[in-house]
């Protein structure tokens, strides 16, 4: 008996030690962090960057963007994505730029603590394809850009997206979450316009009445003044112009002269202007000539700003809308430019024939339908004029910062009112996201 207990403990631990040779388990493999961008895009230039700020990780991803997101044939154009990462489980900030891209960590990032994805506008910057097929710069292509780019890097994120931009940037968020509400549990544009028409007379009414009648006549006393003398300023222009480099071709220097004139009240009120600063009556012609280079910016006009400009007139006078100039003030001193449009502006030979519809549906969403919509504006900026304003059984948050500027950030605001967005914030997203108030 004690042979056969004996044997079958014997044939057991056999079978025991040969199963043990025979089960053979496979390497596993673990992908980098890059490599798994890689599979997601397997078309894509990806280089690791600098991480700055918070961030442990940074890349610079080149899509192959399709010119036509309903015609594939029609080909692709290189579009620059700049990718920042902590953690695949914290929140995720998508930055829709309004232009060109300069990879920087967003104030709501730092808010959140969580990851960036900052995009390129599409024909903007280095986005930009040598030739501009101009049909398909619509805004409707814009957001399959970042819809389908959302859709992809979902799959690698998986805690809450928020969107935010700034000015065109935060246009952008608007017309996104029209387009794909639940893409983002949170939207955030700061001074964001929804302008209605080529020449919106919201944003004239906004300059003939912000501030006070005393700032309103030493602004319109400096055109005046300006425009009185010509020759002299005309002549800091060129000087400066020499020193810089700069070409005026497109716009002669006169030209320029008289639209930096007009354009000088819009900015302004929109920079942030301080109405102590405006130069006085007797003020040299240099004196003059840096304050309006300083608001305005007399670059805007040299030929390679004009060249940069281009897609960005063309979307406003086909889908986005625009201001206009008052020359009544300065009728009299203009030599030039006696019907200013920013049409002046636009690519030529190209139809920019505006379509009306298009912002008034976003504007009819966001105001009617836009949930968890925090909107941050500045009460003197112009754009201000042209901010949509959510209906009361809507869930969004509207803070204007008083005689807030362009400029106007999150951190601008008062201590107090800081503590409503935070709390605004942390409602919409859920304790799971921990907000870090700025410092």
């Amino acid at each position: 008996m004690t042979f056969y207990k004996s044997l079958i403990l014997f044939v057991a631990l056999s079978f025991s030690m040969v199963s043990c040779k025979v089960v053979a388990l496979d390497p596993v493999e673990i992908l980098t962090f890059q490599q798994k961008l890689e599979t997601l895009f397997p078309t894509a230039e990806i280089t690791e960057m600098d991480a700055k700020d918070h961030f442990t990780k940074a890349y610079q991803i080149v899509l192959e963007q399709p010119l036509d997101h309903k015609n594939l044939s029609a080909g692709t154009f290189k579009h620059y994505v700049y990718l920042s990462h902590i953690d695949t489980k914290m929140p995720t900030v998508l930055v829709t730029e309004g232009y060109n891209a300069v990879p920087s960590t967003y104030e709501l990032s730092k808010i959140l603590k969580g990851n960036q994805v900052q995009v390129e506008y599409r024909f903007y910057g280095k986005s930009r394809p040598d030739t501009i097929n101009w049909q398909y710069l619509k805004n409707d292509q814009a957001i399959e850009d970042y819809h389908k780019l959302v859709t992809k890097l979902k799959r690698l994120y998986t805690g809450k997206w928020i969107s935010t931009g700034i000015s065109k940037g935060g246009e952008t968020v608007l017309i996104y979450k029209s387009k794909y509400p639940w893409d983002v549990e949170v939207a955030v544009p700061y001074v964001a316009p929804l302008i209605s028409g080529q020449e919106d007379l919201r944003t004239q009414n906004h300059i003939n009445t912000v501030g006070s009648d005393l700032c309103r006549a030493k602004i319109i006393a400096f055109q005046r003044n300006v425009l009185k003398n010509r020759e002299a300023v005309l002549a800091e222009i060129r000087n400066f112009a020499f020193e810089k480099n700069m070409n005026f071709t497109e716009l002669s220097v006169d030209e320029a002269l008289e639209y930096s004139v007009l354009e000088f009240p819009f900015s302004f009120w929109q920079w942030g202007g301080n109405c102590d600063d405006i130069p006085a009556e007797n003020a040299t012609s240099k004196e003059m000539f840096d304050y309006i280079n300083n608001i305005v910016g007399i670059s805007f006009y040299n030929d390679q700003t004009y060249a940069e400009l281009l897609p960005s007139y063309y979307q406003h006078l086909t889908e986005l809308g625009y201001y206009g100039f008052d020359t009544e003030p300065v009728q009299d001193l203009l030599k030039i430019v006696h019907n200013p449009t920013n049409k002046r502006f636009a690519p030529k030979n190209v139809d920019l024939t505006y379509n009306p519809n298009y912002i008034n549906e976003v504007r009819d969403f966001v105001e009617n339908k836009g949930n968890k919509i925090l909107y941050i504006y500045g009460e003197y900026d112009t754009w201000g004029a042209c901010a949509p304003n959510p209906k009361s059984h809507v869930n969004a948050l509207k803070m204007v910062l008083k005689e807030g500027s362009h400029k106007t950030r999150i951190s601008d605001f008062s201590k107090e009112d800081q503590k409503i967005i935070y709390e605004k914030l942390q409602n919409w997203l859920g304790y799971s996201v921990t907000i870090f108030p700025l410092e």
